[in-house]
């Protein structure tokens, strides 16, 4: 054990105190703490590892002041205490918020991984993805635009140039983002190898020579992400099926591409390639996008049959075959062939062979991390972020995870918000949802009332000459205020934004409805659908207030 004294300013009175104690209290390796207002001290015990910055970051994280004591009784720390160590697994989105907001806050950061920098966003996620859509989409209106006075034509794909434009963004991006962040920040050093735990404060990283280096650290976080889960289907093992991260690398295009699975990457992905010249056959062993309103799947599906895709819906594949040239699949009553496959039916967590075990760590029934809001695991020393965590599995939830993660790793007190999380899906039109959803809202016992706008009633999008699609809000019966919205549109990430706003701020659809929007956007129709609440909108005029 060693003692630490604190001077503290900012505290007013003895709430103030109180609160210090408790925050030094939360500490790892606290024993005890007593703060005193009136002279402005703290005298802390403590485990021997546990640094001194985790006690000044604790208290100034309660927006108090906090520096080391010239107390004869508590000496210094030593050298080797002077800095917290901190290890984190994996190179993604959430290991790099974290590691820089850690580094900032004075700790020695290493972070461990055993393939590419970058993790999955930036290589064979987000990035790559959206240029892939965004470039078939192009391809799409050179034949499909809707204005009779611009010649139509089938657009002409070099598909190798394609993919060679996304890889180097690709490369450029994780070279701006990740690569040089290592190259040029001090306080973070790289080890390469698969890590796994040898106890709760030991990682032992194996390298690629099959030596093995052991890493103490103080806190530790797991940031591993996810990878694709490919069911078991008799016959699959050993084909050349694809995963997502194949197909947008993948060349020549396929002629007839089937695609397995009904979320977003299978929705998305079967988009693009359709869009690019190939047929499209998606089977989906329920509905799509089973877990939204059914108003969404439905909408959406109705505007991929129309652009010729072939969906099959709560079908299941029972076996497959490949011969070489063809993909056979067989259905109950129906065998579905095509030269490529794409498995796209969910992702699994990255906690294999982490060994989690011997550190304490406890998981879900599906591998995941379970972690409090604090990012906190079942291990007092352990954190976990990210899409290896049972959080939601969004890019900019594991970089929020990944910092708050840090902050509290560093001593401080930050939690994840998970209250209000917007989401998009890229077809087209998009898909974008945030807050709770009738039958959502049923489950918590929550009375609604709620309002469809169709985008006929949205001047943009007759401007656009595209209204497909439909604009939902869904409201607390009782009191008026927004809680939920669905939005179906060529825009909808664009918009779903300012309808969590709106309900992060409590705003009734009262309130939207009055608010002042630009006319002639598809957000305007946020407003419009406000209104029907109370009114007809087709009796009003195109931009009444």
């Amino acid at each position: 054990m060693s003692a630490q004294a604190l001077k503290i300013s900012g505290m007013t009175c003895d709430h103030c105190a109180a609160s210090v104690q408790a925050a030094l209290l939360g500490v790892v390796g606290v024993t005890r703490a007593d703060v005193s207002y009136g002279a402005g001290t703290a005298q802390v015990e403590t485990s021997a590892d546990t640094p001194i910055s985790a006690l000044l970051n604790a208290v100034r994280a309660k927006g108090y002041g906090a520096e080391i004591g010239d107390d004869a009784c508590c000496p210094p720390p030593s050298p080797q205490l002077s800095k917290l160590r901190v290890a984190i697994i994996g190179t993604g989105s959430a290991a790099f918020a974290a590691a820089i907001r850690a580094a900032e806050e004075g700790a020695e950061v290493t972070v461990i991984e055993a393939s590419t920098i970058g993790g999955t966003c930036v290589n064979v996620g987000c990035v790559p993805s959206k240029i892939f859509i965004r470039a078939a989409h192009v391809a799409h209106l050179q034949a499909h635009h809707p204005f009779p006075g611009i010649a139509k034509h089938a657009p002409i794909i070099d598909h190798a140039a394609l993919v060679a434009q996304q890889q180097a963004r690709v490369e450029e991006l994780r070279h701006a983002k990740y690569e040089s962040i290592l190259e040029t920040n001090p306080g973070i050093k790289l080890a390469r190898g698969f890590a796994h735990f040898k106890d709760e404060h030991t990682l032992l990283v194996k390298k690629t020579d099959g030596s093995e280096k052991e890493i103490m650290a103080d806190r530790i976080l797991i940031a591993t992400g996810r990878s694709p889960q490919i069911p078991e289907i008799p016959g699959l093992a050993g084909t050349p099926y694809w995963t997502s991260t194949e197909a947008l690398v993948a060349e020549p295009q396929p002629k007839h591409l089937i695609v397995y699975g009904g979320s977003v990457v299978a929705l998305e992905l079967a988009q693009a390639f359709l869009r690019l010249g190939s047929r499209v056959t998606l089977i989906a062993r329920s509905g799509l996008l089973s877990k939204e309103d059914p108003a969404i799947g439905e909408g959406l599906k109705a505007a991929l049959i129309e652009e010729g895709m072939r969906i099959l819906t709560d079908r299941r594949v029972n076996a497959a075959r490949f011969d070489g040239k063809t993909f056979h699949l067989d259905l109950d009553g129906e065998t579905i062939t095509g030269d490529r496959l794409l498995v796209a039916t969910g992702r699994k967590p990255n906690t294999d062979g982490l060994h989690l075990d011997r550190a304490g760590v406890q998981t879900d029934a599906a591998g995941a991390i379970i972690v409090d809001d604090h990012l906190r695991t079942s291990a007092p020393n352990i954190f976990a972020a990210g899409d290896c965590t049972n959080a939601p599995q969004f890019v900019y939830v594991v970089a929020a995870a990944g910092t708050r993660a840090a902050i509290n790793m560093t001593g401080g007190d930050a939690a994840l918000d998970l209250s209000i999380v917007p989401a998009v899906v890229f077809t087209d039109p998009q898909v974008a949802t945030v807050g709770l959803t009738e039958a959502q809202a049923a489950k918590r016992g929550i009375e609604t009332d709620s309002r469809t706008l169709t985008l006929d009633n949205v001047p943009r999008a007759l401007a656009n000459f595209d209204t497909r699609g439909f604009i939902k809000l869904v409201a607390e019966k009782s009191s008026g205020r927004l809680i939920g919205a669905q939005v179906l549109a060529a825009e909808g990430g664009e918009i779903i934004q300012t309808a969590a706003l709106s309900i992060r701020n409590r705003m009734t659809v009262a309130d939207l409805a009055g608010q002042l929007f630009p006319y002639l956007t598809m957000a305007e129709g946020l407003k419009l659908c406000a209104q029907t609440f109370t009114k007809d909108v087709k009796q009003l005029s195109c931009c009444a207030g």
